[in-house]
């Protein structure tokens, strides 16, 4: 008898390259117990009192960027996938993170979509045999990765590749050096820091800028509380 339930795709992990023990620190803290509180932490509580960077404005970002050809990557909890407002009811979406439990949590949530999963290192090359995507979403995941921001920005490089002409990579992190930060964000920051949560003390937004300005002709750059929120399109041909 066939199911009305919708069948859930996980790409079989190919490690694209050796995974060192930063990678792996940074996103270990995500798993069955913190994602299943990872809303009310970030969404209530984190993101718009600390970050200054308020929920609202990041479900912003999603709808007016956000195409029914879609790829997130480094899902965390699927929370905004599941709030933001795609242009159809059936959207081609494809979910992209180094953790298995991000994906399988992203996935359930986000069932009615039927997500095909992808296990990869985003600081690889990154191959999959897919169409590209129109629009490329990475909220939060930069402060998370290991290295100078310079290093980091091989990310950009990775996914771009994966985006059609005429495309859109957007997303926010969280930058070290905010004049609009507030004393606890910054002590936070230290923590999470120190606790490998984050590796962002020299992420700063000169140094964003200038990448962005040195790879991409047409990008947005806003930084908001302690949060940093960039757009880039890639040319149509």
């Amino acid at each position: 008898m066939k199911s009305d339930s919708p069948i859930i795709i996980f790409e079989r992990f190919k490690m694209n390259m050796e995974i060192n023990e930063e990678v792996i620190r940074g996103q270990q803290v995500y798993n069955k117990f913190t994602l299943a509180i990872y809303d009310v932490a970030l969404f209530k509580i984190l993101t718009g009192p600390v970050w200054g960077l308020s929920t609202e404005r990041l479900l912003t970002l999603y709808n007016d960027n956000i195409t029914n050809n879609h790829m997130d990557v480094g899902v965390g909890s699927g929370f905004l996938l599941d709030n933001c407002k795609f242009p159809s009811t059936r959207p081609r979406l494809a979910l992209m993170d180094l953790n298995q439990d991000c994906l399988n949590h992203s996935s359930k949530r986000l069932q009615r979509y039927n997500p095909k999963c992808y296990r990869r290192n985003i600081l690889a090359p990154i191959t999959i045999d897919e169409l590209g995507f129109d629009s490329i979403s990475m909220n939060y995941l930069l402060h998370c990765l290991p290295g100078t921001m310079t290093e980091k920005m091989v990310v950009f490089e990775n996914l771009y590749k994966l985006l059609n002409p005429g495309g859109v990579i957007f997303g926010s992190t969280i930058i070290s050096d905010s004049n609009d930060s507030s004393w606890f964000a910054k002590k936070l920051m230290k923590l999470y820091n120190k606790k490998g949560v984050f590796c962002n003390t020299g992420d700063n937004i000169q140094t964003l800028t200038r990448i962005l300005s040195d790879q991409y002709e047409n990008f947005e750059l806003n930084v908001i509380g302690s949060a940093a929120q960039f757009v880039i399109y890639k040319p149509t041909l």
